[in-house]
């Protein structure tokens, strides 16, 4: 199946939280989206593997999207070597997306950087045909994504564009909100951590709302690119 649009993301949830809106709102554009996880989060503080992996299914119907994949990575020890590449160059020429999105440039979380540069490097090398790889044992085409773009994780990232998502903000929130195990719950005993706790959710809303007045919209999601953005006329910018 070829994709319009490819996330790839270290663990999941990620693109739930960086570009959930965008994602469901490009499907509606009639769009073919799908995200492949790097890892299936093991080393998360709460909640098991097996509640992940449900949980990113429960998300993936929300979204509407065609597939979801996980590329069983180690959480927390993944590289960004040729190993690694190769199985992203793979999923690449396996999809065939106009666009990948992809994590955060850096963040504090190591392994969204990580994810990053993975993803980075893995869309260039599948463009080159020398490097061969295969599918189900078919020799696959090299493959190279026209765009490349990252999605925000750290408040402290200035977008370098900002998608409205005031129509798909609910949808994206319903999809976060599949990821029970992780988020803020008055029954759960396990630990507290940084997204559990009962503010994170208040601060994902009021980070979409700032980057949504930001375009005079209700609510957006930013992104960043490694190259300039050209247009053809003033008429794209808003």
């Amino acid at each position: 199946m070829k994709l319009d649009i490819l996330i790839l993301a270290a663990h999941p949830d990620d693109a739930e939280l960086g570009c959930g809106g965008t994602i469901a709102k490009h499907v509606a554009m009639g769009h073919k989206v799908g995200i492949v996880d790097f890892t299936r989060g093991e080393l998360g503080t709460r909640g098991s593997v097996p509640e992940r992996d449900q949980e990113a299914k429960d998300a993936a119907k929300i979204l509407g999207i065609s597939i979801r994949e996980n590329l069983n990575f180690r959480d927390g020890f993944f590289q960004n070597d040729e190993a690694h590449q190769r199985e992203v160059i793979r999923v690449i020429r396996k999809y065939k997306p106009e666009i990948v999105i992809a994590n955060a440039i850096y963040d504090r979380h190591p392994d969204h950087g990580k994810g990053s540069g993975l993803s980075f490097d893995a869309c260039f090398y599948s463009g080159l045909t020398k490097i061969e790889t295969t599918d189900n044992g078919l020799k696959q085409e090299a493959w190279r994504p026209k765009y490349l773009y990252h999605f925000i994780q750290s408040l402290f990232i200035v977008p370098d564009f900002v998608v409205d998502v005031s129509e798909y903000w609910d949808v994206k929130m319903n999809a976060v909100r599949a990821f029970k195990s992780q988020f803020y719950s008055a029954d759960s005993n396990e630990p507290e951590t940084l997204i559990s706790s009962p503010g994170f959710m208040k601060l994902l809303e009021a980070r979409g709302q700032e980057l949504g007045f930001s375009i005079g919209a209700t609510y957006g999601e930013g992104f960043t690119v490694r190259r300039t953005i050209g247009v053809n006329s003033l008429n794209d910018l808003r």
